[in-house]
């Protein structure tokens, strides 16, 4: 009877105790693989010569028999790696890394128990009058230990728990009150980080992820190339396919992701993030493009080491290897570890892109290119082009129709010493057959729309100008994609768009004047040669004065905005840029000013303010319509049109200034430029006169008379 309570202990029955678990078995009603959800071991109840206190006493006993048994079962299951020897069976569904190294822990446990159980038959095989009491006082111990580890197998068997939301439930378990328990747990944690040491190193020295099944909370996206595809414009798709040309650029922007299932709560977010992007960051190191390592072997002697020396390497991996030996997890030494590797991965990172890739060169190319620095390149073209933007753009020609006026402007401001600027490219996108002309013809409109009192509705209600869509795209190289991503390269496009209106307007603006002061000269010249005319050249002359006005008044304010833009807002964020990239040596804080910079460009540009977007857009149409209308100068219709434009002007300019001046906007990272752009505005109190004027009265709209014949 003494050596069958021994077996039994150790998860073997037979006369004596008995599993009432293998009677179901017998007739099918549990499956072979499954734990029970309670204890299956009783004392057989034909047996009468056991007293009833000892009779409670030995079925508390073997109770610890039965978690032995499926503690052992859950070890042996996960330990189970039979599968490999066949080549073409795949492992089972619950196959996993952290429940094999659970499992580990658990055999060392069992160990221990095991050896308890064999110095007990020993003591009581050496005692001649053994008793049970010597028993429960050799495994009294294990009475706080096997239940709570039979009940976490359970849990982790019934939620099919793996990966880091194993390490999560166990760092919980072991904050508790038995001093026993919490080592016990704390080694099975131990185990489990074992597993993620090893992944950790993996990812953070070579740039691999090792996870076969899915448990690590850095994992791999699937079906990153196409995400949100169709929702891009013509242009952004372009630049999107020149930014995923090599298979590391895809890696870095789509490539990897934080599992927030499997990240144990005890790891913070900002921790995460940073293994994530170390882990990017050496894999990108590691793996440089083809057409890189050329130039780099044709550079050799100028590009020194490698892009992450094998000492960089060791010093990862002693990090890694410190934080794998010590017996317990420590936050901050895990924290700081952390840190210290992203901190030797964003350097490295920051020497490949500022320094190796030339990153200043380019910036100061696309601020040239994109943010209108070089002006006399682009006022030589929009000089060429000026004739062909008066018409509206050919939908199948109109990218080939630019190209000639673009070339006449390379070819007398831009020097061959230029290296950056082969990279640009003029795009125009494709044109929607609505697209109305850009330049207004009152008796077009009157047989288009088929009604004359329709025209001016029209013209007030025209859509963008057609040849708005012009764009430019700047092809970059590994590793620039790193930093110039399709995202970046859009958002100049779009502030580039916005520039390249504003000096179009202030162009024709200009080219108006100079068009009408010409035509005043001649008709001056007239007047003194036919005398006949003499009164009709006068009476025109005074007709012009107020239509004069309305243009210096347009001009006015395109300048003051165009200089505020450029200089205010461009130029010091500029400065503040150079001034970041001369003091960090970290790429991923790179990233963060120039997209600060980038925010600063458009916020103070007032792109992100729909309503003071909507209103610049609309003076700047209503600027080049007023221009386009001083060819009509003859035509009575051309007159009342003018005044038209004139009150819609003044209109859109006083609501300009009211909403730049309010106090929403008072507060904001604008102020300080935004106000120097009203004081140069307003350095008459002309603007904050007329706005009080437009709130409280309604005063008659100035009128331009027509001429008589």
């Amino acid at each position: 009877m003494l050596h069958e309570l021994l077996m039994s202990l150790l998860g073997y029955t037979g006369d004596l105790v008995v599993d009432e678990r293998e009677h179901r078995l017998s007739i099918g009603l549990a499956p072979d693989d499954s734990i029970s959800g309670q204890c299956t071991f009783k004392l057989a109840s034909d047996i009468s010569f056991i007293d009833p206190s000892e009779r409670d006493i030995i079925e508390k006993t073997i109770t610890l028999g039965f978690y032995y048994r499926e503690l052992d079962r859950f070890a042996t299951k996960s330990r189970n790696l039979s599968w490999i020897r066949f080549r073409n069976e795949s492992p089972t569904k619950n196959q996993s890394v952290y429940r094999r190294a659970i499992a580990n822990g658990l055999v060392e446990v069992l160990s221990v128990y095991r050896s308890a159980v064999l110095h007990m038959e020993q003591k009581l095989l050496s005692d001649p009058l053994p008793i049970l009491a010597t028993v429960t006082q050799s495994l009294n111990k294990f009475f706080v230990l096997l239940p709570p580890l039979y009940e976490l197998i359970l849990e982790i068997e019934h939620d099919s728990i793996s990966g880091g939301k194993l390490l999560n439930l166990l760092h919980k378990r072991c904050h508790c009150g038995v001093p026993e328990l919490q080592t016990c747990i704390q080694r099975l944690l131990w185990h489990g980080h074992q597993v993620m040491y090893n992944q950790l190193a993996s990812w953070m020295v070579y740039g691999i992820l090792h996870d076969q099944y899915g448990e690590f909370f850095i994992q791999e996206q699937e079906g990153n190339s196409e995400c949100d595809s169709s929702s891009l414009t013509n242009m952004t798709e372009k630049l999107a396919r020149a930014s995923v040309n090599d298979g590391s650029l895809i890696d870095w922007h789509l490539g990897f992701h934080l599992s927030l299932d499997m990240l144990p709560d005890y790891i913070p977010m900002h921790i995460a993030e940073s293994i994530l992007f170390a882990g990017k960051a050496i894999r990108v190191l590691r793996n440089p493009s083809s057409a890189f390592r050329s130039v780099d072997a044709r550079h050799k002697k100028l590009m020194g080491d490698e892009l992450l020396p094998q000492l960089e390497a060791d010093k990862i991996e002693s990090m890694l290897i410190n934080l794998k030996e010590s017996s317990e997890f420590h936050k901050r030494s895990f924290e700081g570890a952390v840190d210290s590797i992203r901190a030797i991965a964003a350097s490295h990172l920051w020497q490949l892109v500022v320094v190796r890739a030339d990153l200043n060169g380019h910036l100061k190319a696309i601020k040239d290119y994109f943010l209108l620095a070089k002006g006399d390149f682009f006022q030589t073209f929009l000089e060429e082009s000026r004739q062909l933007m008066r018409l509206p753009p050919r939908q199948s020609t109109a990218e080939a129709d630019l190209m000639v006026p673009f070339r006449l402007a390379v070819t007398k401001t831009i020097s061959d010493d230029d290296k950056y600027f082969s990279r640009v490219t003029l795009r125009m996108p494709a044109i929607g057959a609505n697209l109305k002309s850009s330049r207004v013809d009152v008796s077009k409109s009157k047989y288009v729309d088929g009604d004359s009192s329709l025209s001016s509705d029209t013209s007030s209600e025209m859509s963008l100008d057609g040849w708005d869509g012009i764009a430019l795209e700047y092809s970059v190289d590994w590793p620039l994609q790193l930093f110039f991503t399709q995202e970046v390269l859009s958002r100049y496009c779009r502030i580039f768009q916005y520039l390249l209106r504003l000096k179009r307007t202030q162009m024709e603006l200009e080219k108006s004047w100079e068009s009408v002061m010409q035509q005043d000269h001649s008709n001056f010249s007239k007047r003194h040669i036919e005398r006949a005319n003499g009164s009709t050249s006068q009476q025109r002359r005074q007709c012009f004065r107020p239509m004069w006005r309305v243009r210096e008044h347009m001009a006015f304010l395109i300048r003051n905005l165009q200089f505020y833009i450029q200089v205010d807002v461009i130029e010091s964020q500029w400065n503040v840029l150079q001034t970041h990239i001369e003091e960090s040596r970290d790429f991923a804080d790179l990233v963060e000013f120039h997209q600060e910079y980038l925010s600063a460009l458009i916020s103070q540009s007032f792109l992100d303010i729909g309503s003071v977007s909507r209103i610049l857009d609309g003076i700047m149409k209503l600027c080049l319509q007023f221009c386009w209308r001083m060819e009509n100068q003859e035509t009575d219709a051309s007159s009342n049109e003018l005044e038209r434009i004139t009150e819609e002007f003044n209109k859109k300019s006083n609501s300009l200034y009211t909403i730049l001046r309010s106090s929403r906007l008072a507060g904001s990272q604008r102020a300080p430029f935004l106000r120097r752009f009203l004081l140069r505005l307003n350095f008459n109190s002309y603007f904050e006169q007329t706005a009080q004027g437009v709130m409280n009265v309604i005063r008659p709209a100035p009128t331009i008379p027509p001429l008589k014949r």
